[in-house]
């Protein structure tokens, strides 16, 4: 067992984070201050957008431990969690699905576009009352000769405002139990799909999401992602992905926390020592990195868990996006902690990384949802 980069994981993690840094940008503060298309198209010149797509239509080929490591070079040189985010989600919930579920014409037609920065992908699968609960969907599709007809309303749907192919999951056999559910990639300029407003969220502003509807939305049943009635199998394999990989974009976050800790730690005096001279200060500084290493030593076994396709994976990754997002926002509060006043004001560092954490616990699968899944890996 490895517990470091190999000298090309090592090159290629500087090149990307070298390549993140040059993306530039000021960081974003505002609710409406979301990437656009300028910006898509040079992070994904750098490489980013298709970090785990075939080499054979432009990708990286990686497979879920440098992408995540990738993930974590663009949200730490760029500085933008948000931008990370959404090149997240177009990724893994977006073109994952079709790399390995999508026929040949399919992946042709949409991987080349995903790599490149042509298209954005979107994932559409939370509903008003379906959130969790993702095998209960309102949105049903109904196959009509060599379409389907598409009709319900998605919400929270990640890079919806940009979006140019919507991953939408909906019920196709309303009592097929596990096979109800088909996915399908539905073009977003196609006849029947109307994209909502942007949803002003607390954070992760560089990644605009709203919600999505489909009116009597028709399109060739060559789009449908996997056979009818796959579509459960096929969403879970996408947040197998996600949930592996995405976290990532908050260890970056995490260890600029713990130095910045340090130093404040060490150069700051009260009543005439050093913070850092109270055990009250230096153990919550030591609790800081104990989660962090802890967070990331979770994650890099649970991607390579998932590399090797080996049985135990779903429970490793459920327990590393636990880790690592209750370890973000814990951190996040320390840090905050740490800086007293200072923390508090509104576009410092710490603020942000904080309002960037907290979705951490929600998205994915809330943390009470990896909680279950851990525990029937337990067998209770």
């Amino acid at each position: 067992m490895h517990f470091d980069l190999t000298q090309e994981q090592r090159r290629r993690s500087e090149d990307l984070r070298t390549a993140a840094e040059a993306l530039g940008g000021e960081p974003r503060n505002g609710p409406s201050d979301h990437v656009d298309r300028s910006e898509w198209s040079r992070t994904a010149a750098a490489g980013f957008t298709g970090l785990c797509l075939p080499e054979e239509f432009g990708g990286g080929g990686l497979g879920a431990l440098d992408t995540a490591q990738g993930l974590q070079d663009l949200s730490t040189g760029s500085g933008d969690t948000g931008l990370a985010f959404a090149v997240a989600a177009h990724l893994l919930a977006g073109a994952v699905p079709v790399r390995d579920f999508g026929g040949g014409e399919l992946r042709t037609a949409l991987l080349p576009g995903a790599v490149s920065g042509d298209l954005v992908l979107a994932n559409a699968i939370t509903e008003a009352q379906a959130g969790s609960d993702v095998g209960n969907l309102a949105t049903t599709a109904r196959r009509d000769a060599d379409s389907y007809v598409l009709n319900g309303t998605k919400t929270f749907v990640s890079n919806a405002p940009l979006a140019d192919v919507f991953v939408v999951y909906a019920t196709t056999d309303p009592g097929g139990g596990p096979f109800a559910t088909t996915a399908f990639a539905v073009p977003g300029d196609a006849p029947g799909v109307e994209v909502k407003a942007a949803h002003s969220k607390m954070g992760l502003h560089g990644c605009p999401a709203s919600a999505v509807e489909f009116r009597d939305c028709r399109f060739p049943a060559s789009l449908r992602i996997g056979a009818q009635g796959q579509g459960s199998a096929v969403f879970q394999h996408a947040m197998a992905w996600e949930r592996a990989c995405l976290p990532a974009i908050y260890l970056g976050a995490m260890e600029q926390q713990v130095r910045d800790a340090v130093s404040h730690a060490r150069l700051r005096h009260q009543f005439g020592h050093r913070l850092a001279d109270f055990q009250a200060v230096s153990h919550r500084v030591v609790d800081m990195h104990q989660r962090l290493e802890g967070a990331r030593l979770l994650l890099q076994r649970a991607c390579w868990l998932l590399d090797g396709d080996r049985g135990e994976a779903p429970s490793a990754v459920a327990s590393a996006k636990l880790a690592v997002t209750e370890a973000a926002v814990a951190n996040a509060l320390d840090a905050l902690h740490l800086r007293g006043a200072e923390g508090y004001l509104a576009g410092s560092a710490v603020e942000r990384q904080l309002r960037d954490s907290v979705p951490g616990t929600l998205f994915s699968g809330t943390s009470e949802i990896q909680r279950e899944v851990i525990a029937r890996g337990l067998g209770l």
